[in-house]
């Protein structure tokens, strides 16, 4: 069994973008567009894809070869 770094970083970026994706809906609202929501829910994104892809690196590799 390998380290995946895929884990740990997708992880971090989904806990962090929680918590920036909360600052942007219960934070004071700005008059422009709210920078936070929007990076919240793009590193939101990308640690789901980058959890996702470890996942499925996981699964590959543990199926017995023929």
């Amino acid at each position: 069994m390998t380290f995946d770094v895929r884990w740990p970083v997708g992880l971090l970026f989904l806990m962090i973008g929680a918590l920036v994706a909360a600052a942007g809906l219960f934070g004071p609202q700005p008059a422009g567009p709210n920078i936070d929501l929007g990076w919240g829910a793009v590193m939101i994104v990308f640690g789901a894809v980058m959890v996702l892809l470890a996942a499925l690196a996981r699964r590959s590799s543990s199926k017995p070869e023929l």
